[in-house]
């Protein structure tokens, strides 16, 4: 399931959230996933600076992304 769904000059992009904790790190770290729902195999992950110790911190802090951070992050990757 799509943690967000946003249209982007005609497209539209699912994104979902993840975090990740590397094995040596105490600390989770937020990374998007990017998949267009109009181009088949259209897709990227992106990590995102938000990081904690709690990875139900990091989910919370996601909330706080706005549609528009996340549309110029496509429009970036796509250009």
């Amino acid at each position: 399931m799509a943690w967000r769904v946003l249209e982007v000059s005609d497209e539209v992009w699912n994104v979902s959230i993840a975090a990740e904790r590397r094995a040596s790190s105490n600390r989770w770290e937020l990374v998007l996933s990017f998949r267009s729902a109009t181009t088949k195999g259209r897709s990227f992950w992106k990590p995102y600076p938000i990081d904690a110790v709690s990875r139900s911190v990091v989910y919370s802090q996601a909330e706080r992304i706005t549609d528009h951070e996340l549309k110029t992050m496509v429009v970036e990757h796509l250009s």
